[in-house]
């Protein structure tokens, strides 16, 4: 009977730990857009709004790890999303929560690129090289002998 007892407890506790556990992580995301948007709604600028939705969210969560910046900015953006029709006047600043991923997409590009470079000037390098050894063929030991010194 004590050992039933005990079984049910622990059950309990684990399937109630983790939703207590996420229920705060969504209510921090929800409640940080909410800071953000407003903030930049009410003529902020971005860093103002997003050090307060960031501290927020940060103080919120709480616990053993640290939100970093780029889960912060992905729970405001999803908030924003989920609810649009609340926050449909703040779509707009989302970009300004992922600032470098247009610069992340013109380096991939342009690594992209250099490396077509390389790949046609590889191509370009095997075929000559192939061109040169034909027209090494063509010409026989007599011919290189008769112009010989």
């Amino acid at each position: 009977m004590q050992r039933l007892k005990q079984k049910k407890i622990v059950l309990t506790l684990g399937l109630l730990t983790p939703l207590v556990l996420t229920a705060s992580k969504v209510n921090a995301g929800s409640f940080g857009a909410e800071i953000f948007c407003t903030m930049r709604d009410g003529g902020n600028d971005h860093e103002s709004s997003w050090d307060a939705a960031y501290t927020y969210i940060k103080k919120q969560k709480g616990g053993f790890f640290k939100v970093s910046p780029k889960q912060a900015a992905a729970q405001i953006t999803e908030s924003v999303i989920r609810d649009r029709e609340t926050f449909s006047y703040c779509v707009e600043y989302l970009d300004n929560l992922h600032p470098n991923r247009k610069l992340i997409r013109d380096l991939k590009k342009e690594e992209e690129r250099k490396e077509k470079e390389a790949q046609e000037k590889e191509k370009k390098r095997r075929k000559l090289e192939k061109e040169l050894e034909e027209a090494n063929e063509d010409f026989s030991e007599e011919s290189i002998d008769r112009y010989s010194y």
